[in-house]
């Protein structure tokens, strides 16, 4: 389960009082000590970034974009980096024999939606959630949980017909 938070003031006193709420939840607060080098990709990157046309990351093992969108979000008057959720989530974790587990979060301006689920929809990729984070960002967006698992090339073949509604930064 992922929970997002939102807080303005004092860094420290923030830090501390999300300190407490994860406390009281039980959340672990320790992380496992980094690997010498993460985990070999047993997938075609190569071909995988020339479809999305973009540039993944090695990620434990779990190949992912950060797919940045073209317009600045701003909220309540700071801009959002891409960094702290205005970018586009893309995750392929292989799954063997070319395949992979791909989810992630799709952010979409209100007319990008229908065309994004219809393109998600159409190449077997599921839907799991359409929410908001934020209350007062502009432009108004909405963020599209999705998963999947199939052929990887296949399923970036459907994420980059997504992709081809949104208004994102050339790279």
């Amino acid at each position: 389960m992922y929970m997002h938070v939102y807080g303005q003031g004092d860094p420290v006193k923030l830090a501390g009082t999300l300190h407490a709420g994860l406390a009281e939840s039980k959340t672990p607060l320790t992380s496992a000590a980094p690997s010498a080098a993460a985990p070999a990709i047993d997938l075609d990157t190569g071909a995988l970034d020339q479809i999305l046309d973009a540039k993944g990351t090695n990620n434990g093992g779990i190949y992912g974009y950060a797919i940045r969108r073209a317009e600045p979000i701003n909220d309540a008057g700071m801009a959002v980096a891409a960094a702290m959720g205005s970018a586009i989530g893309i995750n392929f974790q292989p799954t063997g024999d070319g395949r992979a587990a791909i989810t992630g979060d799709f952010v979409l301006v209100g007319s990008e939606l229908e065309a994004v689920l219809k393109a998600l929809r159409e190449n077997g990729i599921e839907v799991t959630a359409i929410h908001n984070h934020m209350i007062e960002e502009q432009p108004r967006l909405f963020f599209v949980h999705f998963w999947a698992n199939d052929d990887a090339k296949r399923l970036a073949q459907g994420l980059r017909a997504a992709l081809d509604h949104i208004h994102v930064a050339k790279s």
